[in-house]
């Protein structure tokens, strides 16, 4: 029996499916673990088949290819550190479920199952797997170490009964994405267990982006007592070994760690999106982005992110002015592209735009022009962006926010084209926010004050049409903005709404529009998962829906 114990912590960023690839993370990690002096080394939550699996989890190829893995890493064990590693491993039943294994000494020890699935939000664990029936306390030099997966923590249940079986520290892998309060709400779970349990733990989350959602890491240590103890960076890759030090009445007790400094809230969330973005392009292949650059805020603060993901080689911006693209926007434009050291290449669509009226003369004969020649012009620009990605191999970004997307003002097959959308969760007065912060700041490598100040202070504008403004059909973003909050994220009746000083007839016409671009959005483009609610996963509404609520009159 030890009196001492390094553990480390594998802050790692594993790539979905790509099982290989991921065991050999592990080894690395865990190669660097034995140098550090590490005893055992802890992964997130299914770092073999990469978090969140989803259906893929269901394949039996891929669940023997992950004990492939398993097996294998577990022989670099009788040379090196041990290790708890995460995998889905087939159940009695054929189902998988979702494990932690002990490896050590060139063996594999054990197994711990996940009891409490997640079935909310952006989770639909108990869809896919079988729960584990009890959790396992794992014997290692003499110690018992408690292993509860992510959600189980949640719950009082397994803890309590990892305590009676003798633990002495918990070590939770985590697969827990990013949003603006997750922070504080693991923390807080985490405190109650400690607190409830009287065992220190040691909370282990992955980085990385998967699709929509971001993982930031921020992996930690809380003493038996609360305090906490380690803190590892948010969206950074991590290997970070604790020392702790069993002391009279059993207690363990940390007497070194790493302790990393989080970012406030803004740094956090624009450190999401470029993260973000930046393995949905690299995982998926693509050697970098383009997008179309409008002048505008939204297309604006997307060409910065991309180029802080992707850096300037990794970005092309265009420009598609029409006859209604104003001096000012072309400037703009072109100033923002210098900022951040990307070339803007200008593509007019006056010629497709006359190529499209003359073609479609004889059968509009006798109409009044209206959003059906609006949206020609973004659709002509969308399938010359969707020409461009096709021929230079790039991946085309969209640009639209969450406040455009909720109330439709965006065009199908327009500038809704794209294979991803940074700003996809982001309302409108959101995004000046994130623009305000990235220009009064240097990020990474990037250029402070990248975005031209006019760009911010000018009246937003499609430019479709002569002197349009958002505001001609729309509520100004602030009103439009805190209504979109009340309805989406807070789920609000009406009436609510209006007692929060709204004018009804103006909240009625926003939960339509809300409700009738149900159909855009299922079709949009995949993004950043920033809130509570992202439009998707999070929010899953019927099409086809019928409900309205109504303002007491």
């Amino acid at each position: 029996m030890t009196d001492r114990l390094v553990i480390a912590a594998i802050q790692a960023n594993p790539t979905v499916g790509d099982i290989r690839a991921n065991e050999a993370l592990a080894r690395r990690s865990m190669a660097r673990a034995t140098e550090l002096g590490a005893d055992i080394a802890v992964f997130s939550e299914l770092f073999l088949i990469g978090y969140p699996p989803e259906d893929l989890a269901l394949k039996p190829a891929a669940l023997a290819a992950c004990r492939a893995s398993l097996e294998a890493l577990a022989l670099d064990t009788a040379r090196g550190c041990a290790a708890l590693i995460t995998l889905p491993c087939r159940g009695e039943d054929g189902r998988p479920k979702n494990a932690v294994a002990l490896i050590e000494g060139g063996e594999i020890k054990g197994f711990s199952c996940k009891i409490a699935l997640p079935n909310y939000g952006v989770f639909d664990e108990k869809r896919i797997f079988e729960p584990g029936e009890k959790p396992r306390a794992f014997e290692f030099r003499g110690i018992k170490l408690g292993a509860p997966i992510c959600e189980d923590i949640w719950l009082e249940d397994v803890c309590a009964e990892l305590g009676r079986q003798g633990a002495e520290i918990l070590l939770v892998p985590n697969g827990s994405p990013f949003r603006r309060s997750s922070g504080e709400e693991r923390l807080a779970v985490a405190c109650d267990r400690v607190a409830a349990t009287g065992l220190p733990l040691v909370y282990v989350n992955q980085i990385g982006g998967q699709d929509e959602l971001v993982f930031d890491g921020a992996s930690f240590a809380l003493q038996g007592d609360g305090e906490m103890c380690m803190s590892l960076p948010m969206f950074e890759e991590a290997i970070a070994c604790s020392t702790w030090k069993k002391h009279a009445g059993g207690a363990w007790r940390c007497e070194s760690a790493r302790r990393a400094v989080w970012p406030e809230p803004a740094e956090a969330i624009y450190r999401a999106m470029v993260v973000g973005l930046r393995d949905y392009v690299t995982k998926s292949g693509f050697s970098g982005v383009l997008l179309g650059l409008s002048g505008g805020v939204d297309s604006a603060l997307s060409l910065v992110v991309a180029r802080d993901a992707l850096g300037p080689g990794g970005v092309r911006a265009f420009m598609l002015p029409s006859r209604y693209t104003g001096p000012e926007s072309r400037e703009d434009a072109r100033a923002c592209a210098r900022a951040v050291g990307v070339a803007l290449e200008t593509i007019p669509i006056e010629p497709a735009i006359a190529a499209f009226d003359a073609m479609l003369a004889d059968a509009f004969d006798g109409m009044t022009a209206d959003i059906t020649e609006e949206n020609l012009q973004a659709r002509i620009r969308g399938v010359t962006l969707m020409a461009l990605s096709n021929k230079l191999g790039l991946m085309l970004l969209t640009t639209g926010n969450k406040s455009e997307m909720a109330v439709g003002y965006a065009t199908l097959y327009g500038d809704m084209c794209g294979g991803y959308n940074v700003l996809k969760d982001l309302y409108k007065v959101e995004v000046y926010a994130l623009c305000d912060w990235r220009n009064a700041n240097a990020f990474d490598d990037g250029p402070a004050n990248p975005i031209p100040r006019r760009v911010l202070t000018k009246a937003p504008s499609a430019e479709l049409r002569p002197d349009q403004t958002d505001q001609d059909s729309l509520p100004p973003y602030d009103e439009l903005d805190a209504i979109l909050q009340e309805l989406v994220e807070e789920d609000a009746s009406l009436d609510e709404i209006v007692a929060r000083g709204h004018d009804p007839l103006t909240v009625e016409r926003i939960q339509r529009l809300l409700y009738n671009s149900e159909y855009k959005r299922r079709q949009a483009a995949p993004g950043v998962k920033i809130g509570g609610k992202a439009f998707g996963r999070d929010r899953r509404y019927p099409i086809v829906n019928g409900f309205r609520d109504r303002v007491s009159r």
